[in-house]
């Protein structure tokens, strides 16, 4: 039988083998730090402020609903060239560079130290020299390799990962934001457009009453007082139409930044033709909250916050690391490639901290509390957009309810200025009662179109609270 012999070699190999075996096993355990548990939050499973039922479905391009050209036009260039969007992807990129640069240190890194020098030694030292001055040539592959024992190279990735999450929907935030006020800032610009053509339609209207009653005091029918007054009203107007003249070129200018696009300009339309959104159903389901981007963000923020708690744990344990080297030194830079120059390391290092007076517990500590305050903003970031769809909900009913009143208003106010009109030319009624009638039917002919844009916003600020949209489950029918 013949008997196997283990040489020096191979005895090193399986020493090398039961050493990395349970490395490698260790290196899989359980990383330690706490893993990431969504906390449970007493929210209501639905808004106290409900809506009429309606069977609706709307993108999460929301702003489509509003079936305007124009506005879609101007929300697409506004999340292409708005600068706060520019900022917001150039931090998206930051944080998945950060990402490659922490998966890249779970790997070996490799390193080429290679040199050349020229020296001269003593010749009179302990070990003679045979050449003098000498040259040495050397050039070495390094390898360096960390043992993630304690996941602290996972839970570091892990954070990482949420860093990149929590910065895209950073940019999905600003991004809902920039829509929400193109627009809002739309519907304020088109609602100026329909007050001013209904200013100038008034102006048109008391301008005629000027003329009739400066006619009448020629012919000694009216007064010079019938004249004056007309004048102040007529005036009124004009000084009201400048004013919503200025309000309209500022609410163009925000749109040009907002967009981008300073030489922005926008012709006259009616608000009247934007029709509104359908409105949500009722029952609107609370969990719809995880639609919206800054609670998407502020979770991602705790579960990175929460990871950190593992890599401050790890840095208690000792740290492992692998080393080799592999290459070649000669006398002659012919000869480094040769068997006779080659030279080679291998090693294991151990770096384990004894005494550092608290400060590694301390950094856990931090840890710690930063993951508090995440988990206290991701709980305020649930309550307050809990409050932004209830408020949206209550607003957008109420001003419902206070156009459709309004509207009865206007078209009541005009049939008064109507009978004023003809009773004064009729001589039945002094011309003050026009004066009245004229104003209140201006005024309530405004805040008609003022409650339309008030609605109209409403549902933006709903599709906003919403983090989009909703989208309503169509209820089965019985057979």
């Amino acid at each position: 039988m013949q008997q196997l012999t283990l040489n020096k070699k191979n005895l090193f190999k399986m020493k090398l083998i039961c050493l990395l075996v349970p490395m490698a096993l260790l290196s899989a355990c359980k990383s330690v730090g706490p893993d990431y548990e969504r906390p449970q939050l007493a929210v209501p499973s639905q808004y106290s402020e409900q809506a009429d039922q309606a069977q609706s479905k709307v993108s999460s391009t929301w702003w489509t609903a509003y079936q305007d050209q124009l506005l879609n036009d101007l929300v697409s260039k506004a999340l292409q060239s708005n600068t706060d969007i520019k900022l917001a992807v150039a931090r998206v990129e930051e944080a998945d560079a950060l990402a490659r640069e922490i998966g890249a240190a779970t790997l070996p890194q490799v390193d080429l130290n290679a040199g050349a020098n020229r020296s001269r030694v003593t010749e009179l030292g302990g070990n003679p020299v045979t050449t003098n001055p000498r040259n040495d040539y050397k050039a070495e592959l390094g390898t360096s390799f960390e043992i993630d024992f304690w996941g602290k190279l996972r839970r570091a990735k892990e954070s990482v990962r949420a860093q990149i999450l929590s910065s895209q929907y950073a940019k999905d935030t600003v991004a809902l934001s920039l829509s929400g006020l193109v627009a809002t800032n739309y519907l304020t610009l088109r609602s100026l457009d329909s007050q001013i053509t209904l200013t100038q339609e008034s102006m048109k209207s008391r301008e005629a009453s000027l003329g009739l009653t400066k006619r009448r005091l020629e012919g000694g029918v009216a007064s010079a007082l019938d004249v004056y007054q007309a004048e102040v009203a007529s005036a009124n107007l004009s000084a009201q139409l400048a004013e919503l003249t200025r309000q309209r070129a500022l609410s163009l200018h925000q749109l040009a930044t907002l967009t981008g696009d300073l030489s922005l300009n926008i012709a006259s339309a009616d608000i009247q033709a934007l029709p509104v959104p359908p409105t949500p159903p009722a029952g609107l389901p609370s969990r719809l909250l995880e639609a919206r981007p800054d609670v998407a963000q502020a979770e991602q923020q705790m579960i990175a916050a929460n990871a950190n708690i593992g890599v401050a744990k790890a840095a208690l344990y000792p740290t492992i690391s692998l080393t080799a080297g592999l290459g070649g030194e000669s006398l002659e830079l012919g000869d480094i490639l040769k068997s006779a120059a080659r030279i080679w390391t291998g090693g294991v290092s151990l770096y384990l901290p004894i005494f550092d007076s608290g400060k590694l517990n301390s950094k856990v500590d931090q840890a710690s509390a930063k993951q508090k305050q995440a988990l206290a903003s991701y709980e305020g970031a649930i309550q307050t957009a809990f409050k932004e769809v209830n408020d949206a909900l209550v607003d957008l009913r109420q001003n419902t309810e206070r156009e459709d009143a309004l509207n009865k208003s206007q078209i009541a106010a005009k049939k008064a200025l109507d009978v004023s009109e003809n009773r004064y030319k009729s001589g039945y009624s002094a011309y003050l009662d026009v004066l009245d009638a004229q104003r209140v039917y201006n005024d309530s002919a405004l805040s008609y179109v003022q409650s339309r844009q008030a609605r109209l916003a409403a549902t933006v600020s709903l599709f906003k609270a919403l983090g989009g949209g909703w989208q309503a489950e169509v209820q089965s029918q019985a057979k």
